[in-house]
């Protein structure tokens, strides 16, 4: 086995192991995920679950302005890097409010779409493409952006086109579409 087989090995072993014990402590009685105190069924899709979390409120009336429910309601699968409230409520609030508008709905598109991914990656697997690129691997977005993974110890963290780092605060919560993980930092495509 070689030396970069057994690290990959390693980190995925970590990650599973950590990201187990987090999971343990964010799931239902009926073992499924909660984020924002609401049970993530995985019968229901990434719209669906988003609408019951309430720490997720902001992220679904973005969805619903710009015009994606229909798309992430679809059949997938996608991986969607869904920033919580607090994440929104650390941008401009004047600039939030102007990308609600009907007429911003093109901008506001863009930004929600570099948050997913067409496939289905769960942390392990996106732990191993890190090992696999040398601590960094690049993540090509539906909206067109490249967010860069990497690992902060043992969290997930994402850098968007404008420098700007996310981390992964709940992983691999899965849905019938596809898996969502939730972020601490609304990404942004370059300028």
């Amino acid at each position: 086995m070689s030396m970069k087989t057994k690290l990959m090995t390693a980190a995925a072993v970590f990650a599973l192991s950590t990201g187990s014990a987090f999971a343990a402590a964010h799931m239902s009685e009926a073992g499924n995920p909660m984020v924002g105190g609401a049970e993530m069924l995985p019968d229901m899709t990434i719209v669906e679950n988003a609408s019951n979390a309430e720490n997720l409120t902001t992220l679904v009336a973005a969805v619903q302005a710009a015009g994606l429910v229909e798309t992430l309601s679809g059949e997938g699968p996608f991986t969607v890097f869904a920033p919580t409230n607090d994440a929104f409520a650390k941008l401009d609030q004047t600039q939030v409010a102007e990308l609600l508008k009907p007429e911003n709905q093109a901008a506001l598109s863009k930004i929600l779409t570099c948050h997913v991914v067409a496939a289905d990656a769960m942390s392990d697997v996106i732990v191993g493409m890190i090992a696999d690129d040398n601590g960094e691997h690049a993540v090509p977005t539906v909206g067109g952006c490249t967010l860069m993974a990497k690992m902060d110890g043992e969290m997930i963290t994402l850098t968007d086109e404008r420098g700007q780092v996310a981390t992964v605060t709940q992983a691999d919560v899965k849905q019938s579409n596809g898996v969502v993980h939730v972020i601490d930092t609304v990404m942004l495509p370059a300028e």
